[in-house]
């Protein structure tokens, strides 16, 4: 008798989507608001973060999405500080002091020096370069540049909704 294997992945097409991850030391809502003037969009900050409950994380995330072209972009930030108390240091200390650690999470841990990813959703692929080349213009961006999501480890990260 044959055995048959059936596989979900004939059925379930992966996200199509450009990921650009973008160097800058600017706020995020500044550089949401640069995104706009330069590319003509109209990001606004959701009302709930990008959480990672088990790193105790959050990620903000400004959203629009295009009913015109059908395209939804995502600014969406890499890195997520967080504030810990050190109770054990303070029990051995001989000194009573408050002791803070801080721990960065990253959204993409392969792309640690990689400060916000944009996220284009869109069936087709050709609007990356025109979005990359006048991101690249914008002078307080210190680089941009195209990332590969299919090579991420981490790409479950980015599903947003």
């Amino acid at each position: 008798m044959a055995v048959r294997k059936l596989s979900l992945d004939d059925f379930f097409e992966e996200e199509q989507y450009a990921l650009i991850g973008i160097h800058c030391n600017i706020e995020d809502y500044r550089l949401a608001f640069l995104l706009n003037q330069a590319l003509d969009l109209k990001l606004k900050r959701k009302q709930e973060d990008v959480c990672n409950p088990s790193q105790n994380s959050n990620f903000s995330i400004f959203e629009w999405y295009d009913e015109k072209q059908l395209i939804t972009y995502s600014l969406v930030s890499n890195a997520c500080k967080v504030h810990s108390n050190n109770l054990a240091a303070e029990l051995n200390s001989l000194f009573s002091n408050d002791t803070i650690n801080t721990k960065t999470h990253y959204l993409v841990p392969e792309y640690k020096t990689v400060n916000y990813l944009l996220k284009i959703e869109t069936e087709f692929q050709n609007r990356e370069k025109i979005i990359l080349n006048k991101t690249l213009k914008i002078s307080q961006i210190i680089t941009a540049y195209s990332i590969v999501a299919t090579n991420l480890k981490s790409k479950e990260n980015l599903i947003f909704s």
